[in-house]
């Protein structure tokens, strides 16, 4: 029996390039290309029209005073100006902060001090959320914040004043930009409360985004669906960076995902690739008069978020004409993806694990004292290698707690590597909730239920669901002469912070089970609500 460690040999070299060079590449092979295809905003753009709206944002940037290492924070659903941004701010070294678009004033005022953002980008309103009027309040106590531009508002006036910047001022700015440099931070719930800004480099995210699409056969032919969001590794690596590296053709479906509105585009666009975690593939199996709509230019795609039920997989193979797609694994602080099935990995393999490590990372799967277990024996994954973050912003605590003195990224995800190396995903080491792809803390929820007046304790779970993989649910002990209902509590989460943290299920209670030493026993927790909500015989979708 061998040692579960593996390392992901490759012939191709890593991408010695910063994102706006490599992009510059892509532009001078196919200038007439389409790049960007935005349907919702009718918006249409070849790669030589691409880079040259990338330079006048870039040249914007410069106007508004932005230097190297500067915070720009953007906010908003998926649109062609995000991805504009995306590359311009890579172009003249600052760093793009993405903002979860479901955030309220709690978690935005939070994310723009944290990060010091200067300068932030933003849509006016999205569903429910104003966010003109949160970033107003916004401004009043968050002091780094010196301006802020909405796309529906000022945008035009921000890409005039661009005008007056030289050639020569934005070369003098890009000649400066190292590979190593960081160009992004995304934050991601962790189980300590607030979130983390995972601080990632141009050599992460592009050579990540470049080996992804060599797995994919992507080439200059391919047009790729992305209905899944920018803000997020998924959106802006998977598929944006996966895209420009070689040369494919990003197709942004709507702001946000609509089921029926991505089987029209990939039928009238003639996408090659769709993406999306496994509950949106259902939704689009399940869309009225799903049989009209023309499936045969697809060929491949990327589902990952959480494990695919061997059904919904056939289906997407034998409906969706998807014959070619690939799973992934991953989290924001690689970059994001570790691992990834092959094109004709078998479909066992493809519903039971989550493929091969990827090419120049290693991964080990390791017990509680560190060492290597035997391959077909459970322990935590590990990763290392080009993918690896910087680290987590201004936070050198929680990067110690992840990120060894051998470069290590500790996952806490239990693993079980096969003996050819396929790895499969068994649960998780971390207090953590992952709710339709979204890493919830519960430490968060519970701070943030604590300000209100009359909880004397709470403590947060997830319990299985078979629609979102998990759902957060809240076990709350009230002040002694006084009476809290769960609506109340409803109520006052609203507009305060995501409705994706919002507790579904909540259970008031005068106990909490403890161990002997007074540890609160959140499996037993889990355990008694399965049982109470009928939910026993729902899998856990890791």
């Amino acid at each position: 029996m061998s040692l579960s460690y593996i390392s992901g040999t490759s012939k191709i070299p890593l991408l010695g390039q910063t994102i706006g060079s490599n992009l510059k590449n892509t532009v001078e092979k196919f200038p007439n290309q389409e790049a960007l295809i935005c349907v919702h905003q009718n918006y249409r753009a070849t790669y030589q029209e691409f880079y040259n709206q990338t330079t006048a944002v870039a040249k914007a940037l410069i106007y508004l005073g932005a230097k190297s290492g500067d915070r720009i924070g953007i906010w908003s659903a998926n649109r062609y100006e995000w991805v504009l941004l995306q590359y311009a701010t890579a172009r003249i070294g600052t760093i793009l902060v993405n903002i979860n678009p479901a955030y309220r004033t709690h978690e935005l005022t939070y994310v723009l001090n944290q990060s010091e953002i200067r300068y932030i980008f933003a849509s006016l309103s999205f569903k429910t959320s104003n966010y003109k009027e949160m970033v107003e309040y916004a401004k009043e106590v968050c002091p780094s914040l010196e301006q802020e531009i909405f796309f529906d508002d000022n945008w035009d006036t921000f890409l005039n004043n661009g005008q007056e910047i030289s050639d020569d001022t934005l070369h003098s700015f890009e000649e400066h930009v190292q590979f190593d440099d960081p160009v992004n931070i995304q934050y991601t719930s962790g189980t300590t409360g607030f979130p983390k800004g995972v601080t990632l480099s141009h050599h992460n995210i592009l050579n990540n985004g470049y080996f992804i699409g060599i797995r994919l056969h992507y080439s200059e032919k391919d047009r790729v669906c992305i209905p899944v969001p920018f803000y997020h590794c998924f959106g802006m690596v998977i598929g944006n960076i996966c895209c420009t590296t070689h040369g494919a053709c990003m197709v942004i479906p709507n702001d946000s995902f609509d089921p029926e509105l991505t089987l029209q585009v990939v039928s009238q666009e003639k996408c090659t690739s769709l993406y999306g975690v496994p509950t949106m593939f259902i939704a689009e199996l399940a869309v009225k008069d799903f049989e009209r709509y023309d499936f045969s230019s697809l060929r491949t795609g990327v589902m990952a978020g959480s494990v695919c039920p061997p059904e919904i997989m056939k289906k997407v193979e034998n409906l969706m004409n998807i014959k070619e797609m690939s799973i992934c694994y991953g989290m924001t602080e690689t970059s994001p993806v570790s691992t990834q099935t092959l094109i004709g990995t078998p479909l066992e393999k493809q519903v039971s694990t989550v493929g091969t490590v990827h090419d120049h990372l290693e991964i080990k799967i390791i017990d509680g004292n560190g060492k290597i277990v035997q391959r077909g024996e459970q322990g935590e994954l590990c990763t290392r290698g080009y993918s690896v973050m910087l680290k987590y912003w201004n936070d050198p605590v929680s990067t110690k707690k992840v990120l060894d003195k051998a470069r290590w990224m500790h996952t806490g995800d239990l693993a079980v590597m096969d003996e050819e190396g396929y790895i499969t995903i068994s649960g998780r080491i971390k207090d953590l909730i992952i709710r339709g792809g979204e890493n919830i803390s519960p430490k968060e929820i519970e701070d943030f239920l604590y300000t209100y007046p009359n909880i004397l304790d709470v403590q947060i779970i997830g319990v299985p669901s078979d629609r979102f993989g998990e759902e957060v649910m809240a076990w709350v002990k009230v002040r002694e002469g006084f009476d809290v209902t769960d609506q109340e509590l409803l109520n006052y989460c609203k507009g305060r912070i995501s409705h994706y943290k919002i507790p579904k299920y909540w259970k008031f209670v005068d106990e909490f089970p403890m161990t002997i030493s007074g540890k609160i026993r959140k499996v037993e927790m889990r355990e008694i609500s399965m049982k109470e909500l009928g939910l026993e015989k729902v899998k856990y979708n890791y």
